[in-house]
């Protein structure tokens, strides 16, 4: 007899069937007795005339039959356990919501998953990405993966994780920028699914040293507006995926106009502030060119300002992206004027001497997505192990 899950049992009303799944919960009323099954699609009540002495989370085979008036149950059933655990499970998985708190939960992360409702997450999460991939491979986009081995920096000196490598220094990517734009000049429109690593010494709820960075890079456009009307549709997709409402109108703002002081970036609260202003999804386009990566295309009438921009969602940053240069010589100027020596970028740089197309593209930090769309206060709620500062385990 084949195992069927539990959300299938309303189609086999009066046969026998074989379920698998945890010991979710149990207790007993008079001389019956009730054991709810927990398998990865959902809930199952299981009615037995004996008692059982078993620790939440056994994993068990039901054979039963299924009556479903006046509820969809497993009678005369029979238990077979497959694992006990080894002791008492420290969590209470039966909850509603979990009431431990955040850093009890990331200690005890295997069990603390199982968790239907953080379980949950993950899978809007998937659903994200599979929206992402789809909506992009509609566009003729390639989906590529690139080294998280490195030779330099991406975004800058600092901020990275060195490792050794056969005796040498390497380091752990902070982006695919380098190489989404080298393989412009191969498929022209490309994007990637990957962790990036950030050694910033951050304790906050928006901020991990490891992250699933969702990157796109295309050729062939106009400005920055390009990439912008790609990336509407992305996330307008993966907004639908998570089971929400995207909004009907994205508006633009400059940075300049939105900006608090002088301040060369936005600050938290600027961001709550403009979509409070402005609407869920804000656009903000035309940041200083000097605050932005050497490779950020200037605004050829303002070059102070670059053709850069954030998507904010819910009052939060979740995507940075661009037009970038796309001229050899460009770059050589651009190095120059930030004092930085083009050597370590050599063979960065050498994708541009044989003709590359205008092109842009973006990264959209999938924990920082997730955390919005669901409403959570913190990326760790949505990130199956965090890396940060203080955590590296389990």
């Amino acid at each position: 007899m084949e195992r069927i899950l539990s959300t299938e049992l309303a189609a086999h009303a009066g046969e026998e069937v074989v379920l698998q799944g945890w010991l979710h919960r149990q207790r007993r009323l008079a001389n019956v007795s009730f054991v709810v099954l927990r398998d990865r699609a959902g809930l199952a009540q299981i009615v037995l005339e004996e008692a059982v002495e078993l620790l939440p989370e056994t994993v068990l085979e039901v054979r039963g039959r299924v009556v479903t008036d006046p509820q969809i149950e497993l009678h005369d059933a029979h238990l077979t356990v497959l694992a006990e655990p080894a002791e008492q499970p420290p969590l209470e998985l039966h909850r509603p919501e979990p009431k431990e708190s955040l850093p009890v939960r990331l200690d005890l992360a295997p069990l603390a998953l199982r968790h239907t409702a953080v379980r949950e997450r993950f899978r809007v999460a998937a659903r994200a990405v599979h929206a992402f991939r789809e909506t992009l491979d509609a566009r003729g986009f390639t989906e590529i993966q690139t080294p998280k081995l490195v030779a330099t920096a991406t975004e800058g000196g600092a901020n990275l994780f060195r490792v050794d490598y056969f005796g040498g220094d390497a380091f752990l990517a902070q982006s695919p920028q380098f190489f989404k734009q080298t393989m412009v000049g191969v498929f022209e429109r490309v994007y990637e699914v990957g962790p990036v690593f950030r050694a910033e010494p951050h304790e906050t709820g928006r901020h991990l040293s490891e992250y699933v960075s969702l990157d796109a890079e295309l050729g062939f456009i106009r400005d920055h507006r390009d990439v912008m009307a790609v990336l509407r549709e992305v996330v307008c997709a993966m907004i639908e995926a998570a089971g929400g409402t995207p909004p009907a109108d994205v508006p633009i703002v400059r940075f300049e106009d939105v900006r608090t002081g002088e301040e060369p970036d936005l600050a938290p609260e600027d961001e709550r502030r403009i979509c409070a202003e402005h609407g869920e999804l804000v656009f903000v386009e035309g940041f200083p060119t000097a605050k932005r990566p050497f490779y950020t295309h200037p605004d050829p009438e303002r070059p102070e300002w670059s053709r850069g921009f954030d998507l904010l969602y819910r009052g939060l940053e979740i995507v940075t992206g661009g037009q970038r240069l796309h001229l050899h010589a460009d770059y050589i100027a651009a190095l120059g004027e930030r004092g930085v020596d083009p050597e370590p970028f050599g063979t960065y740089l050498d994708a541009f001497k044989y003709g590359m197309p205008p092109h842009g593209g973006f990264a959209i930090g999938l924990e920082r997505f997730t955390a919005q769309v669901l409403g959570l206060a913190n990326v760790r709620e949505v990130t199956l192990f965090p890396r940060d500062r203080n955590r590296l385990a389990p």
